[in-house]
């Protein structure tokens, strides 16, 4: 074999290694240990917890509430699945905001913010996205052990009594937008909008384990 078919054997090596890597972080993964998780038909918890933005405001969940109820999303830096599904965080956050509802996104992983997932790393995310909704710190993962979350991104959709109408994944499909059959957060948000019951009222989230401070 010659040295330029060693090089180029090489770099398309490399490259599997890499698509390998990137599908195995994509694979459904086990379901984490169990949380008391929040059902639908349940108030949502903590609504006057002060939660720090990377804006440097405080806001709380009462706070972020629209007329017509609230959107959490939890969400971090630091996973595969945000990356997936992050661009469809503006179109859900227009949609919100286009009907009355309030939208904040919360990144849980206390246990990973000297890894990625702290306030300055946020900040940056959050300017280099054009999030144009509150992105903020859970504080020792508080918020999501209440609504007993356990993955990024995982969605929560409360009504205007804030009565929980909706939780689970934002779609079907993490991958490809262009293949979505089912947008399960989207028929959801124009569902409690329109007063009509909402199509799916759970679903089964896909992303990555929430790191607590315990991981």
């Amino acid at each position: 074999m010659s040295s330029l078919q060693t090089i180029r054997y090489g770099i398309m090596h490399r490259r599997s290694l890499q698509a390998i890597l990137f599908a195995l972080l994509l694979l459904p993964l086990p379901d984490a240990p169990a949380q008391d998780r929040l059902a639908v038909g349940s108030k949502v918890p903590l609504v006057d917890l002060p939660l720090p933005g990377v804006d440097g405001d405080t806001i709380t969940l009462a706070a972020a509430a629209g007329e017509n109820g609230l959107l959490v999303l939890f969400s971090s830096n630091t996973c595969p699945w945000v990356d997936a599904w992050e661009d469809r965080y503006r179109v859900v956050a227009e949609t919100a905001r286009s009907l009355g509802i309030g939208m904040v996104v919360v990144n849980p992983n206390a246990g990973y913010r000297d890894r990625g997932d702290g306030p300055a790393e946020m900040r940056a995310r959050a300017e280099e996205k054009g999030y144009a909704f509150p992105y903020v710190v859970d504080p020792d993962h508080r918020l999501a052990d209440a609504f007993g979350a356990e993955r990024t991104p995982e969605v929560f959709l409360f009504d205007g009594t804030l009565t929980l109408v909706y939780e689970g994944a934002i779609d079907d499909s993490p991958r490809d937008p262009e293949a979505v059959q089912q947008p399960y957060l989207l028929d959801a948000l124009h569902a409690l909008a329109e007063g009509r019951p909402v199509p799916a009222a759970s679903t089964r989230s896909m992303g990555c384990t929430i790191r607590r401070t315990q991981d």
